[in-house]
């Protein structure tokens, strides 16, 4: 009797410490969902930093992915640090940047690679003065010959060469990024071409260097770079969140095809930042909204 009472006894310990156990995840897992932070473009409506800077602030987000594709977020806007620091404090926010797109340091004339090349250096120290964690960078498919049956690449021609500059361009970012909290991250398009393949990992083998995943961008192409990203989602540091209808991206979180919690669930796992790459906004609004109804925000 006494034997059974104990097993009893020992068998209630358990069942209460294993519900202890479960109840600790899920709250500790909603936890770091709910710590996962969310950023936003810079929006073409607005013509300064400043209403970019408002809207972040007054919708909870983290931080601004500054674009230097617009005149006011150029390598040259960025040695105004004294000014950018001053909106970061007192909005409480920070920022990531996105490189121009048309970035090419592989070009094959020199003078044209050099001017892209310094121009990615000189955002890294400046980006180091403020404190910018991530740069965000497209990788250029460079030019390609259309053949009566195919497109040659050049690239993919010349990759002794692709690779070389590839090579330099990774050790000197390394070099002036050293220790400090920084990478360059590498974000999908359209679609990766073998060759681009093979240069991001070669610019992977550098702490300096990790991925972005847009999800949009991955929708639009018909998943086709989705199983190279998740075979390096170790990599992954930064995600572009957006809904999608077939071609059609950058629409308000919920309204679109995508599997969001899927995505977010990555996002979570690989402890990377979201910018909610909505153009407008009213899109952002709503898209906030739909994350917090969903206790993600």
């Amino acid at each position: 009797m006494v034997f059974v009472l104990l097993r009893q006894i020992m068998y209630n310990y358990f069942c209460i410490k294993d519900l202890f156990s479960i109840v600790f995840n899920v709250v500790h897992g909603y936890e770091r969902i709910l710590q996962m932070e969310y950023g936003m473009p810079t929006l073409i409506e607005f013509d300064t930093l400043r209403e970019n800077a408002e809207l972040c602030h007054d919708l909870g987000l983290k931080f601004i992915e500054l674009n230097m594709n617009l005149p006011q977020y150029t390598e040259e806007s960025f040695q105004n640090i004294s000014y950018l620091a001053e909106l970061s404090k007192e909005y409480g926010i920070y920022y990531t940047i996105h490189l121009d797109e048309n970035l090419n340091v592989c070009d094959f004339n020199n003078r044209v690679a050099k001017a892209y090349e310094e121009t990615v250096y000189e955002t890294l120290r400046a980006a180091i003065r403020l404190g910018v964690p991530l740069l965000n960078m497209h990788m250029h498919k460079g030019i390609y010959i259309t053949l009566p049956d195919k497109k040659v690449y050049l690239f993919e021609k010349h990759k002794d060469i692709y690779f070389k500059k590839l090579e330099q361009f990774r050790n000197r970012c390394e070099e002036i990024i050293g220790s400090k909290n920084l990478t360059v991250s590498v974000e999908n398009t359209d679609g990766y071409q073998p060759f681009q393949k093979e240069g991001i990992e070669l610019l992977l083998k550098s702490p300096a260097f990790t991925l972005t995943w847009d999800i949009g961008h991955s929708h639009a192409a018909d998943g086709i770079d989705e199983e190279f990203l998740l075979d390096h989602q170790k990599r992954l540091k930064h995600f572009h969140i957006h809904d999608a209808i077939e071609k059609k991206n950058h629409l308000t979180l919920g309204t679109g095809e995508i599997n969001l919690s899927e995505k977010l669930s990555i996002a979570e796992n690989t402890g990377s930042r979201c910018v909610l790459e909505t153009k407008t906004a009213v899109s952002l609004k709503e898209s906030v909204k739909w994350l917090k109804e969903r206790a993600l925000f």
